[in-house]
């Protein structure tokens, strides 16, 4: 499965094909298990962003989000799923943080880091936008203030091709 899963995204990379998620568990902050595959939007794009709670870049990234989250959820549909990669006792201070932060997000662990290795994911930030018909469209690593706005335009071109 992690081949395939490799091959997929130099396949993404090379010829910008589209690629299905890898079917991979995670649980969300409340213990419940998720295949990663089966993630699903009711047919609108959603994106996923993985992130550590020891990466400000990724804390900026989610907030900035977490700021526009609702309008971009009335104008698109769009959902975020936040994958936090933090293991050990950094594992058990996400659910506290996404409380203190405010976050509406889907929010999932990969305290062994599965998902991540499965999506090829080296550094955080690094987030996924996946279609309407669960394809991998697009893969953006890092973050600069104001880069949201390049999300919310791709969504917009996804709905308009739809």
């Amino acid at each position: 499965m992690k081949r395939i899963s490799l091959l997929c995204f130099f396949i993404l990379i090379a010829f910008g094909s589209y690629c299905q998620l890898p079917s991979v568990l995670l649980k969300d902050i409340q213990g419940k298990s998720i295949n990663m595959s089966r993630l699903n939007n009711n047919g609108k794009p959603f994106i996923i962003s993985f992130f550590a709670l020891w990466c400000k870049p990724c804390l900026r990234e989610l907030n900035a989000i977490n700021e526009v989250y609702e309008e971009w959820q009335n104008e698109t549909g769009v959902k975020i799923i936040a994958v936090s990669i933090d293991e050990g006792q950094n594992a058990d201070k996400v659910a506290p943080a996404v409380n203190g932060y405010g976050w509406n997000y889907e929010v999932l662990l990969d305290n062994n880091q599965e998902f991540m290795r499965a999506m090829n994911v080296t550094l955080v930030p690094c987030l996924f936008i996946i279609n309407g018909n669960n394809k991998i469209v697009l893969r953006k690593s890092s973050y600069t203030d104001g880069s949201e706005q390049e999300l919310i335009s791709e969504i917009r071109k996804l709905l308009k091709n739809k």
